[in-house]
């Protein structure tokens, strides 16, 4: 079982359209991503795919820091491989991206692999 966000995050989460991240233990400011939650789990991808320099360092550290509302909120990354998962957080991105013209870019082949669960650390 996985940690979880408290309510009051995930909501947070929910409503935002950008968060920036931090990958490993940087302290320098995050890089600006979009997030989605479905179900209780948050979730981001890469736009630039497994090129994204950000997913790049986020990915082999397996940790990062959110950035958003003046709080830090230390995560572990997990790739997420499932079939029905992935699906979940396409149609999330597209819901939530709608009015983007980037949104479908979120959802392109080789954004998939990218897909990262954030659990907080």
């Amino acid at each position: 079982m996985s940690n979880r966000f408290d309510a009051a995050t995930l909501g947070a989460l929910r409503g935002l359209v950008e968060v920036r991240i931090r990958p490993g233990k940087s302290t320098r400011p995050g890089v600006i991503i979009w997030i989605v939650a479905v179900g209780a789990e948050a979730y981001v991808r890469s736009v630039q795919g497994p090129d994204g320099k950000w997913y790049k360092k986020v990915s082999a550290a397996k940790e990062a820091t959110l950035e958003f509302d003046n709080r830090l909120i230390p995560v572990t990354a997990q790739p997420i491989t499932d079939k029905a998962t992935l699906d979940s957080v396409s149609a999330e991105y597209l819901r939530k991206y709608a009015t983007s013209p980037y949104a479908k870019s979120m959802t392109r082949p080789d954004t998939l692999p990218t897909t990262l669960r954030l659990d907080p650390a």
